[in-house]
């Protein structure tokens, strides 16, 4: 899956969070080992302390920076810390590949121990690429957009802090679905399948179909069933007065919705491009993540 990756690198973005010494520790030691390599670095300006930054003579950069200057944007942490820095830089059409350092690391493919002959693998064009869609999601009230926002794995509409349904009519390309009595509802990509929507019983979409998992939240009948659509398709969540909601995008940023607003979803007309090393299974992802057997019984 995927087609070589075989771009001439000459300046690479790393990106992270400073959370834990361990993590800074990685970024600047995976810094100085593409510097040695004749690779410009750059280094997203609230990955680690500036102090440390521009003692180790790198360059602090904003996403605006690297999505103009990068050809390829590293990300040290786990899924999230990548969620983010692909809505960041989707406009820019900059290629990831992620250093898991979290903890199940479904899109973060390289291990720790393995960062240093991965990045040998990814400057000797021995990388795949592969583009995963995205969610463009609006909030519009009376018609007009209040929030805009990119997903790379869902946009969750959910009950906020009351302890009660939410009521919801769902319409694709303008023709109604049904009325929604739960907890919520996922709109996830094939990406996020894998993410929150599977926790909530939603299917697992190989990354190549073309398709949106359209998954509920603890409906109130048994008779609600999750559904996949075509990633043509138009989803809109109409929230039935008086209820309101809270909107999440890939559980980075968040709106409150109120009541008779219209969240609605389409594909987005970016991609996020996402690198993996050689020898990089979807299968094996799955086995290992989810716990599967590991091997056919003969």
């Amino acid at each position: 899956m995927g087609i070589p990756f075989q771009t001439a690198i000459r300046t690479a973005a790393l990106i992270g969070r400073y959370q834990t010494p361990e993590i800074a520790e990685s970024l600047l030691a995976l810094a100085d080992f593409l510097r040695e390599r004749g690779v410009g670095v750059l280094v997203e300006e609230s990955a680690v302390p500036a102090v440390l930054v521009h003692a180790r003579n790198h360059e602090p950069a904003s996403f605006e920076t690297i999505g103009a200057r990068a050809d390829v944007a590293i990300v040290l942490g786990g899924d999230g810390t990548l969620l983010n820095a692909a809505g960041r830089l989707a406009e820019f059409g900059v290629p990831l590949t992620g250093i898991n350092q979290g903890r199940l690391g479904f899109m973060t493919d390289i291990a720790r121990d393995d960062m240093f002959p991965a990045m040998d693998d990814l400057l000797g064009g021995r990388f795949t690429a592969e583009p995963r869609i995205l969610l463009d999601a609006e909030v519009l009230r009376e018609g007009r957009c209040v929030f805009h926002s990119l997903a790379l794995n869902d946009v969750v509409v959910r009950k906020g802090d009351i302890g009660r349904l939410i009521e919801m009519n769902v319409a694709v390309d303008g023709e109604f679905l049904h009325v929604l009595r739960a907890d919520g509802v996922i709109v996830a990509t094939p990406t996020g399948s894998t993410a929150y929507a599977l926790s909530a019983n939603g299917p697992i979409l190989y990354p190549a179909v073309p398709g949106i998992a359209l998954v509920p939240l603890c409906p109130h009948a048994l008779s609600y069933r999750p559904i996949t659509l075509s990633d043509q398709n138009r989803i809109e969540l109409t929230l039935v007065p008086p209820n309101e909601a809270v909107v999440h995008f890939d559980g980075q940023g968040r709106f409150d919705a109120r009541a008779g607003d219209c969240v609605r979803v389409t594909r987005s007309r970016h991609v996020a491009t996402l690198l993996h090393p050689p020898g990089y299974s979807y299968f094996a992802m799955l086995r290992e993540k989810l716990h599967w057997s590991a091997a056919p019984k003969h």
